[in-house]
């Protein structure tokens, strides 16, 4: 598959760090940036590359040639004026066929082939790759459509396709934490449609195309608009902060670390008692509250590299407490709340099965003994085998003999008990796996 590299940009606010480069040859941990990227692509199998250059392309250029010193093939397309985040695309005759897009100042390590395949599978127009970040605030996200149960007993299906696209400056109070990160893979046809349909925003430059406004929202409705989730390091390095942010991570292996294609370590937490305080059953967004320190406690663990997985039962639902509805806006309500302090979560699995009847309003196609409420393992067997997690260097951790066990029949390394709406001993578990 052929790649795109927007490299153009001028890094008005990473001045600081460098300002007589283009912001993908600012240097991190001795390479620009470009060269990580490069070099991330080269892993897999991807050697086809253009980029697109403008403000000092000339360094670019002199730097990376034509790319046989890197073991890959590069072209370039010059703007000689700005056309927007999508104009060149529409300038390129050799995009002929489905092709990879990536913004040239985002730091990456993906296994872009699991990308690929997602793409292939679903028949996009364009596959977004999505992920939690700490500022989704502040950040582009994507709605996904989630469809209800196909059979009784079962859960609803994200299907991944996009819906809606929330922009910064979009009015949101809750809102799952998937984030727009940067990196598309697109079929021409999109392009052609987009062709068809295009009315220029900019009269005096009326091929300057914005990939995001004048491309992707306006297909959303074609159904065909995908995004890919991935807890995969995808990093803007657009302010200093995030820039020194990422050199440490990139010197403590962090990057690397959470490509998909290596085995991942997760620490599995409950929710009810664990992440949020609890006397009951939680039923509603009203009800749901933080227990104190457990942001920050999350967004230790999102910079220590494990992965962040939550494992709940949720017997509401065959209850007929709450529905899957109202339990998502509780979902988004955490994510929300987490992404104000920097801590998000990178997967949400639920149980919503109960044993016991005879209450009012039960479901009873959930009533049932299945596999995947704790203690049975299925949840944490299920999560390892989506982000690909040794479970054997993972940790369970919850309020009630159930999380224990939970941990123990799936292999993890050790599960820990805390007492209920405890954050402190939270912290202090979690200090001791980091330091181990």
């Amino acid at each position: 598959m052929k790649v795109v590299i927007m490299a153009g940009g001028k890094g008005t606010r990473i001045a600081s760090v460098a300002n007589d480069v283009p912001k993908p040859m600012i240097k991190i941990c001795g390479k620009p940036i470009l060269e990580h990227q490069i070099e991330n692509l080269k892993a897999n199998g991807l050697t086809d590359i253009t980029l697109v250059i403008g403000y000092l392309g000339d360094k670019i250029k002199k730097y990376f040639g034509d790319g046989s010193k890197f073991g890959v093939n590069i072209t370039y397309f010059v703007e000689t004026y700005p056309l927007g985040t999508a104009g060149a695309l529409f300038k390129m005759p050799e995009l002929k066929d489905d092709f990879l897009l990536l913004c040239g100042d985002i730091m990456i390590d993906v296994d872009f082939n699991r990308f690929i395949q997602f793409h292939k599978q679903k028949k996009a127009l364009a596959s977004l790759a999505a992920h939690p970040n700490g500022h989704p605030y502040d950040s582009s996200l994507l709605v996904t459509e989630i469809t209800s149960p196909s059979f009784p007993g079962t859960m609803p299906v994200n299907t991944h396709k996009v819906i809606k696209w929330l922009a910064k400056e979009d009015e949101r109070e809750y809102y799952q934490n998937r984030v727009n990160a940067g990196i598309e893979i697109i079929s021409p046809e999109l392009l052609d449609i987009t062709k068809k349909n295009f009315v220029p925003r900019h009269p005096e430059t009326p091929d300057k195309i914005d990939l995001d406004r004048d491309v992707l929202k306006p297909n959303i409705e074609s159904g065909r608009i995908f995004a890919y989730d991935t807890p995969e390091y995808i990093k803007d390095m657009g302010t200093p902060d995030r820039f020194y942010e990422t050199e440490s991570d990139l010197q403590k292996g962090i990057v690397a670390a959470r490509n998909l294609g290596k085995k991942q370590k997760a620490i599995f937490l409950d929710r009810d008692g664990t992440i949020n305080k609890t006397n009951g059953f939680i039923t509603n967004t009203t009800q749901f509250q933080l227990i104190d320190g457990v942001a920050n406690v999350i967004k230790k663990i999102n910079k220590s590299g494990y992965l962040v997985i939550v494992i709940t039962n949720q017997p509401v639902i065959a209850r007929g407490d709450c529905t899957f509805e109202e339990l998502q806006k509780i979902h988004d309500k955490m994510e929300t709340l987490l992404g104000q302090t920097g801590a998000y979560v990178d997967g949400i699995y639920v149980c919503p099965h109960h044993t016991d009847k005879g209450f009012p309003g039960e479901r009873i196609e959930y009533k049932c003994n299945c596999y995947c409420r704790k203690p049975h393992p299925g949840l944490i067997l299920q999560a390892a085998k989506d982000f690909n997690i040794d479970l054997e260097h993972s940790y369970m951790i919850g309020d009630s003999n159930r999380d224990v066990e939970a941990g123990q029949n799936a292999g993890c390394a050790r599960s820990f008990k805390i007492d209920t709406n405890n954050g402190q001993q939270l912290i202090h578990i979690i200090d001791s796996i980091i330091e181990f």
